[in-house]
């Protein structure tokens, strides 16, 4: 297969949206660290983009908690263990590099850990900006701390409102 790109433009700025295929392969911010070439997205099209593209609109309007996407995060087999824990982190929720470091074991550090997670190819969608410092402090995104901040906040708010609001369910 090759790759095709889209671009989204959200209250975020704009998402390069990357597929191989079916498969999602990279969801980058506008000066994203490791963001690959942009020759290796392969060309534009809108086409085949709507249910990440729906998905996305939806979790940033607080509508949706996880996704239901077919994703290929690209990568060596330490930076997949990480993502594959960063994906488990629940919505709403943080967890500190130490914390995955520990789960992970075999004398990881936390520093390793931040290395990997800063690689992750699917920002949002494998929810990278949960992880934060042993003190709760936010450090690096690769999208930029503002942007992590906004969507945690977006995350808190919405768990407030689900917990002000007595349910425990929300769609998606």
């Amino acid at each position: 297969m090759t790759n095709e790109h889209t671009v989204l433009g959200t209250r975020l700025g704009d998402l390069t949206i990357v597929r191989d295929g079916e498969a999602l392969v990279g969801l980058y911010f506008p000066h994203h660290w490791y963001r690959p070439d942009p020759a290796t997205f392969g060309p534009r099209t809108g086409d085949g983009f709507g249910d990440v593209t729906r998905q996305l609109g939806e979790y940033l309007a607080g509508a949706r908690t996880r996704f239901d996407l077919p994703l290929q995060a690209r990568g060596d087999e330490f930076q997949r263990s990480v993502w594959d824990l960063v994906a488990g982190i629940p919505y709403g929720r943080t967890a500190s590099y130490g914390e995955l470091a520990r789960r992970l074991g075999r004398a990881v550090t936390a520093q390793q850990v931040g290395t990997a997670v800063g690689r992750n190819p699917l920002c949002i969608l494998i929810p990278c900006h949960r992880v934060v410092s042993s003190t709760g402090k936010l450090t690096g995104y690769a999208g930029g701390l503002s942007r992590k901040r906004a969507l945690l906040d977006l995350e808190q708010q919405e768990q407030m409102l689900v917990s002000v609001a007595g349910t425990t369910a929300r769609s998606g």
